[in-house]
């Protein structure tokens, strides 16, 4: 989901088939010729946004879940048929490789795709690194596709996470109608949950490239609409209002209904947010207690003006609301809706529309990807690969990122990381001067 969608958004088990798989998309030659591959950080990141040491490879594969209604279908009852959601899987590799260019499209003005392309450091179809690594599930925005989220999936692989990341094919049509909307709305924790435990399962009978992952270490990451399906997948119960919304679909799985509890993801180890949404059209997602549910390790991040999701009544909100999960609360102050998205490719700067999906008014794009991809590597380090040394990228920061301070460094520029507590106040691995306009706070659970 995206800022398009302002005017929708108020304050806002089956079995499985694994297809034959497609190559990633290429473009063509010099297409993306002045593009650089997003997931690795610029020289001013801060200390773990940096890429890890493996290479990274990518797959696209395909899941099919049998005897799924669509409630954007059929006259008198949702039609009812094989659902199929391509799949986009990062993983570290065992030899680097030439990397690729991804080729995918956004909705324009007229609805039409606009096509771009995306410089990626994955190489298709390289093989797979020995070992076992955290499964990771990766959820795109409302209209977003897999490719723009390759940032955070490729800096993830090359630090020892596999990550699936479902193509949920939106419907073209807008989210301007509550009819266009009970798609998304439906699909995103059904499709979350499904492709959590089919990937769970492939790992542990070690099947395929999920035979790389470890179904015990399981963590979950969303993006907006995304958001919104991996803290319901995290636990936080479906509001009954949703049955009807959804024409009945979601009625199996509300609050209290026989199969709410089948949405639940297991072995989930840690959550991410990302400006997730928790109401639509000035009706709440959540049945009470909402994310009050959770209990598993929960970052949140948000822009403070985003319009969007809303930030306080919004993702503030629900950091105060998840009483019994430690959570963590990122905000970049003065920030909107778009921060979970690469920076605008060359094709997607034409008109205000394109580059409105991706770019934020007041801050860069790829300072908002490098802080992020600090923040969720020190998060998912500690509570996924259970690495006690992150806490203290996480734990004790003041909380406004303008009062750390350094003491003892002379003037002019340093690029040398903070060491944190006792030595400086400015936040852990953030380079001096370059940790501002932010703030992160903690509540432990209880």
């Amino acid at each position: 989901m995206q800022h398009k969608l302002k005017i929708a958004l108020a304050a806002c088990g089956a079995g499985a088939l694994l297809t034959s798989a497609a190559p990633a998309q290429r473009a063509p030659a010099g297409e993306a010729s002045a593009q650089t591959a997003q997931a690795r950080p610029g020289i001013d990141a801060p200390e773990l946004a940096r890429l890890g040491a493996h290479p990274v490879g990518v797959a696209d594969v395909e899941f099919v879940q049998p005897a799924q209604a669509d409630p954007l279908t059929g006259t008198v009852v949702p039609t009812v048929a094989d659902r199929h959601l391509p799949l986009k899987i990062w993983y570290p590799a065992a030899a680097a490789g030439r990397g690729t260019l991804y080729r995918t499209g956004l909705p324009g003005e007229d609805g039409r795709d606009v096509v771009f392309a995306v410089a990626g450091i994955a190489t298709p179809g390289a093989q797979a690194a020995a070992g076992r690594f955290p499964l990771v599930i990766l959820a795109h925005g409302y209209s977003n596709t897999p490719e723009v989220l390759s940032w955070l999936g490729e800096n993830l692989a090359s630090k020892g996470y596999l990550v699936v990341t479902p193509a949920f094919r939106d419907p073209s049509i807008t989210i301007r109608t509550a009819a266009a909307a009970a798609g998304p709305i439906t699909r995103r924790p059904l499709d979350i949950a499904f492709v959590a435990a089919e990937a769970q399962r492939r790992a542990t009978a070690g099947q395929g490239l999920f035979a790389s992952a470890d179904p015990t270490r399981t963590a979950l990451i969303g993006y907006s609409m995304g958001g919104y399906g991996v803290l319901t997948a995290a636990g936080a119960p479906l509001d009954p209002g949703l049955a009807a919304a959804t024409r009945g679909v979601l009625a199996p799985y509300v609050a209290g209904a026989r199969a709410a509890d089948t949405l639940k993801v297991a072995n989930l180890k840690a959550v991410v947010a990302i400006s997730p949404a928790s109401v639509i059209r000035g009706t709440p997602l959540w049945a009470k207690p909402g994310v009050g549910a959770l209990t598993a390790p929960t970052l949140f991040i948000v822009g403070s003006q985003d319009r969007t999701v809303g930030y306080a009544p919004g993702v503030r909100t629900l950091f105060d609301e998840a009483v019994h999960a430690p959570r963590y609360l990122l905000t970049f102050r003065e920030a909107g809706h778009s921060i979970g998205l690469i920076a605008a490719p060359p094709a997607m700067q034409r008109t205000f529309w394109d580059k409105d999906w991706f770019e934020d008014a007041a801050w860069r794009k790829d300072r908002l990807l490098a802080v992020e991809a600090h923040f969720i590597t020190a998060f998912l380090d500690r509570y996924v690969k259970g690495d006690a040394a992150k806490a203290s990228y996480l734990d004790g920061l003041v909380p406004n990122s303008n009062d750390g301070v350094w003491a003892g460094l002379t003037p002019g520029r340093h690029t040398e990381y903070s060491p944190g507590p006792p030595a400086a106040t400015l936040w852990k691995g953030f380079q001096p001067g370059k940790a501002a306009g932010m703030s992160f706070e903690f509540k432990p659970a209880g």
